[in-house]
């Protein structure tokens, strides 16, 4: 089932079409450029966001997932070849992302 996922601006804005099963907005689409982590995450839920994908390493300990309705996919990095060599990897991980959790994917360097 597609979910709706919002790409972070600290990732390549062409993971977009990328991720295709998927309805992907960016931060910069919807206006929420350079928000703090916690609004960022706030306005996902109310938009109705199945998952927020992000670079961001430190927003596992910064913001408390449990009982969010979205979930949180963070990648091991935003080097933009590395992103979109794994768009089967992220998807995957995007797929078997429940709401309220959090998931660090390894793609490498």
């Amino acid at each position: 089932m597609a979910k709706q996922v919002l790409l972070d601006e600290n990732l390549p804005q062409k993971l977009r079409v990328l991720l295709t099963g998927h309805e992907v907005s960016t931060t910069g689409y919807r206006g929420w450029a350079g928000k703090t982590n916690g609004a960022l995450i706030s306005e996902a839920e109310e938009a109705g966001i199945d998952g927020l994908l992000t670079a961001d390493q430190g927003l596992n300990y910064q913001q408390n997932m449990r009982d969010r309705a979205h979930a949180l996919v963070v990648l091991s990095t935003n080097r933009s070849s590395v992103v979109c060599a794994s768009v089967s990897r992220i998807c995957k991980a995007i797929d078997a992302a429940q709401p309220g959790s959090f998931t660090s994917n390894d793609i490498g360097f």
